[in-house]
């Protein structure tokens, strides 16, 4: 379960990057993947440790 959030959160982060770097614009939806995404890495990280 561990591993599906991390490649869910890197799936997302890739595309926030796609959608900012290529001047599209789709609103805060975005924004709210991108941190979705950090949340999910964090909590991956939290507990690893």
């Amino acid at each position: 379960m561990g591993n599906l959030l991390y490649v869910i959160a890197v799936i997302l982060v890739i595309i926030w990057a796609i959608s900012f770097l290529g001047g599209f614009y789709s609103g805060g939806i975005i924004h709210a993947l991108l941190v979705i995404a950090i949340i999910v890495i964090l909590l991956k990280v939290i507990r690893r440790a």
